[in-house]
């Protein structure tokens, strides 16, 4: 079954383009042009995946995402022609899972999707068989890698399936300490650029959610190397 993908761009030029790369892939798809139009299709019909532009009338892509965010957890690929590090942190501290600078390669476009189509994806297809293996509990944390669930003493957590990803990583090697290279090649399986600051910002909000809901940010910084959580 293909995977449902909407389009949110105010310029309906690069968002009649990007349909046609996606839909050449194989995607099906759907458009808005305006954050509030994008609320209303994500209200109405069920997506797999958000390519969300910043800057839009009525209601601009950093407010759409956090309000997507509030009760979604699908993958959102965030698209402007702000090419600076701080814009970049914005989009990615405000919920998305990824950041594409204009003007793009249509190549770099689609990898990044389905990049993040098989890491929202893979943890419900047969992680593990064996529950014992499929189930990680440190801490005051559940993460249930079939369900893509994660309690803390009974209470549910909801992370994006990028934070998933980096908390089971770090979860499944209790003490083991990963640096930003290795979390992003294994979650992202992308090359990683040595000025790539996505992990330490999905880090960061990934620690919030955690501190918020189970009391402790559990992921510990060692500086100059990586990050851990201790068993």
């Amino acid at each position: 079954m293909a995977r449902r993908i909407l389009i949110v761009d105010d310029d309906r030029e690069i968002a009649g383009l990007i349909e046609i790369y996606l839909k050449n892939e194989g995607f099906e798809t759907a458009k808005a042009h305006d954050g509030e139009q994008a609320l209303a299709r994500l209200a109405e019909e069920p997506f797999d995946l958000v390519v969300l532009d910043i800057m839009m009338p009525k209601l601009d892509g950093l407010e759409a995402c956090r309000r997507i965010r509030e009760t979604r957890e699908l993958p959102i690929l965030m698209v402007s022609a702000k090419a600076e590090d701080m814009d970049k942190i914005l989009g990615l501290m405000t919920g998305a899972d990824d950041y594409l600078i204009k003007p793009f390669n249509p190549l770099e476009l689609l990898a990044r999707v389905k990049s993040l189509l098989r890491r929202s994806y893979q943890y419900n297809k047969g992680v593990a068989d064996d529950a014992d293996e499929a189930v990680i509990e440190v801490g005051p944390l559940r993460i249930d890698r079939r369900s893509h669930l994660v309690e803390a003493d009974g209470k549910p957590i909801r992370l994006t399936s990028t934070e998933f990803g980096i908390l089971a990583l770090l979860a499944a090697s209790p003490g083991r300490v990963f640096s930003a290279e290795e979390i992003f090649q294994q979650v992202w399986k992308e090359k990683y650029f040595e000025s790539n600051n996505t992990v330490m910002v999905h880090i960061s909000k990934l620690r919030d959610k955690l501190e918020q809901e189970a009391g402790d940010k559990l992921i510990v910084t060692v500086w100059g190397v990586g990050y851990k959580i201790d068993g």
